[in-house]
């Protein structure tokens, strides 16, 4: 930070300014004041500020990055191949077609036919495609198990519908949310008691209990009955996305939304400065200064409001205030392009439909607690559980047409419990060593091994990358690599979260990321509610 002058402190105000300087006017913003300044310009900030600009206020959007989109990307890793990834968050469930229709957004999703596939030995478990029930009998040798998936879907999807409606609305309180599910099995099994026990009592095969957990770990690390049941909540979000449950792939990648947002955003009049970033702000309530850096020179603009877009933990920076408690990410990212699909073991399905869903591998209910409890004791995994998809078989547009042509296909996994504090000693080798094992359990379900299908780029290397936890916080500024920005909270009343789940100390900021009530995955609800919040709505 530049050198600054010390002030005395006020209440609610940071306690360092620092003095503007000159600014080029290629990069400068178009005035010194506005209606409302945007701290990041990942896919909440841009909702927000399409909403904003749309209602006439003057917006200005500030990006740290050279580009908009935050985590909701695409991009080509591998040098000379033609394949644009989404290559941080992957797949569509929770973005409201509420916002898409009230944007105007120029942005698609499209229904994979397979839900998952869950290799086991030489065979295995495929939900979708009106084949669930004869392979789970299959696998379990009678309609018991066939019946109770039906029974408790069926609950969460009665849950979805009443509640996913609630995420664009102010935040009811818990007993109003209660009344809206009006169930009291789903209440007790999802917001009161570990998610664990209902799986225990309603499903007896080990892989199906593992198949239906997984949906409770996803960017969470927590142990299936873990009291403070961060698990549940976690599973909530997975399950009511879109009122269905269902998660979609982006057509075009995941960078198609973000560009469409951006787009909406400029077209209704925000501003957007890329390379712009945000290092102090300073408020007494009611209107607040936000020094930015571009270009290595610093300068200063006003607002009424400022809405950010970053994790609570770099808001607390921005005010100078201290941080809220660390969190923790715990996944693996791995992004791959292939030649061509790897032959499996189970030769009853095809590799298309087994890698168009969701791919389980090494999550067995007795796994996933093993992986747990290694992983808590400061361990990595000794088979780690992960999770596959295959983009381009449900929207072949992200490859090139050469690409396409020739068959290639891209695979993401994201592996489960490999919390950050793994990686903290020796990252690099950390990294190596899962992701060997992480591919080694993935060969054992498969024919071939998958190295020998994976493609190569211009220089020779394989293309494969892996991003840990601490990757993703130096490269996108995710705390801890916690891709929530901070464990998830039920969809009800917070103390100090205020009516729409947004609310800070000061009244005059308001917190539009995923770290807000109702916030977590590519969901553009945090920055709607922001954005209401903002207009006093």
């Amino acid at each position: 930070m530049a050198p600054g002058r010390v002030t005395a402190p006020a209440p609610g105000r940071a306690i360092i300014r620092v003095l503007p300087r000159a600014m080029p006017a290629t990069t400068s913003p178009a005035r010194a004041s506005y209606d409302a300044v945007i701290v990041g310009g990942g896919h909440n900030g841009l909702v927000a500020a399409a909403y904003l600009a749309r209602a006439g206020r003057t917006v200005l959007v500030l990006e740290r990055l050279g580009h908009t989109g935050g985590a909701a990307v695409s991009s080509r890793p591998f040098a000379g191949v033609d394949a644009r990834l989404s290559r941080y968050s992957y797949l569509v469930s929770l973005l409201p077609r509420k916002i898409v229709r009230e944007l105007g957004l120029r942005f698609t999703t499209r229904r994979r036919t397979v839900s998952s596939y869950t290799p086991l030995g030489d065979g295995g478990l495929l939900v979708g495609e009106g084949r669930t029930r004869a392979s789970l009998a299959a696998l379990t040798g009678g309609d018991a198990e066939y019946t109770a998936w039906e029974e408790f879907y069926g609950m969460t999807r009665r849950v979805a519908e009443r509640i996913f409606p609630t995420l664009t609305e102010p935040l009811p309180a818990r007993e109003a949310l209660r009344a809206r599910v009006d169930d009291d099995t789903a209440w007790r099994t999802l917001f009161e008691e570990p998610i664990g026990v209902a799986i225990e009592e309603r499903f007896r095969h080990d892989l199906v209990r593992g198949v239906v957990l997984t949906d409770a770990l996803i960017g969470t690390f927590a142990d299936a009955h873990d009291p403070s049941l961060v698990q549940n909540r976690c599973f909530l979000y997975h399950v009511i996305g879109g009122g269905t449950g269902d998660w979609d792939v982006p057509v075009g990648g995941m960078g198609a939304l973000t560009d469409a947002l951006a787009a909406a955003a400029r077209s209704a009049g925000a501003e957007i400065r890329t390379g712009h970033e945000a290092t102090r702000v300073e408020t007494d309530g009611t209107r607040a200064e936000v020094t930015f850096r571009a270009e290595g020179t610093d300068r200063t603009v006003s607002a009424r409001q400022v809405l950010v877009n970053a994790s609570p933990q770099a808001l607390a920076a921005l005010l100078g205030e201290d941080p809220p408690p660390a969190a923790e990410g715990a996944q693996l990212k791995v992004n791959m392009v292939l030649r061509r699909l790897p032959r499996l073991r189970d030769r009853s399905v095809d590799p298309r439909e087994a890698f168009g869903g969701t791919f389980h591998v090494a999550e067995g209910y007795g796994q996933l607690a093993t992986a747990y409890r290694e992983a808590a004791a400061g361990r990595p995994p000794g088979a780690p559980p992960s999770e596959i998809y295959c983009h381009s078989l449900t929207d072949p547009s992200i490859l090139g047409p050469e690409l396409a042509a020739r068959g290639y296909q891209t695979l993401t996994l994201f592996g489960l419990h490999t919390p950050a504090r793994l990686f903290t000693d020796d990252h690099d080798a950390v990294r190596a060593e899962l992701l060997a094992a992480t591919l080694a359990q993935l060969d054992e379900r498969l024919a071939e091994p998958l190295a020998g299908c994976l493609a190569v780029d211009d220089e020779g290397r394989p293309c494969i990358e892996a991003k840990t936890p601490l990757d993703l916080e130096r490269e996108l500024r995710l705390p801890g690599g916690h891709i929530f920005h901070r464990d998830l909270a039920f969809p009800f009343a917070a103390e100090g979260a205020g009516r729409w789940g947004v609310a800070t100390a000061h009244p005059n900021v308001l917190l539009c990321g995923a770290g807000a009530v109702r916030g977590g995955g590519v969901s553009g609800v945090p920055g709607h509610n922001a954005a209401m919040a903002a207009l006093g709505r």
